[in-house]
């Protein structure tokens, strides 16, 4: 009789440990936004396409992670993101301003004269990014700018 009651108590205190153990957990399991459907390279990320998801604190890497769904709406995946899967912080980028291939106005301004003329953009960029653009007439490649209005301004030294 006396194991019996033994036993019972020792499985009380287990169920009872597992309990307490789950609601620590609980209370220190990180919320993450997770794409809800699956969204590809270039797609801008829109809050209907995100959910929340918990994880463990102890998840490898999990400060790599885009924390805050702020953060992700309105920029633009650069790789596909999978639903349900947490969001690296370099999985996502401003949307460009400039697509490769594009025309751009390109801008050269010193000592308050101003030149403008065109040129093809051999990279993509957002707005503050450096990218490479080939003259249309000439065929020289320059650095320039991406300016917020689409434009681009030359680099000094290019």
């Amino acid at each position: 009789m006396l194991n019996r009651v033994g036993l019972i108590a020792r499985g009380l205190a287990a169920a009872l440990l597992v309990l307490v153990s789950a609601r620590l957990a609980a209370a220190d399991e990180r919320r993450l936004p997770v794409p809800a459907v699956s969204i590809r390279a270039g797609d801008l990320i829109r809050d209907d396409m995100l959910t929340e998801r918990a994880f463990a604190p102890n998840v490898l890497g999990v400060a790599m992670f885009i924390e805050g769904r702020q953060v992700l709406v309105g920029r633009m995946a650069r790789r596909a993101l999978l639903p349900g899967q947490p969001i690296p912080t370099n999985a996502v980028e401003d949307p460009w301003t400039i697509a490769r291939g594009a025309m751009v106005k390109v801008v050269v301004e010193d000592s308050g004269l101003s030149i403008v003329t065109y040129g093809a953009a051999m990279q993509a960029g957002a707005p503050g990014a450096l990218i490479t653009v080939r003259n249309t007439d000439t065929g020289v490649i320059i650095r320039a700018i991406v300016q917020p209005d689409g434009t681009v301004k030359v680099a000094d030294g290019s």
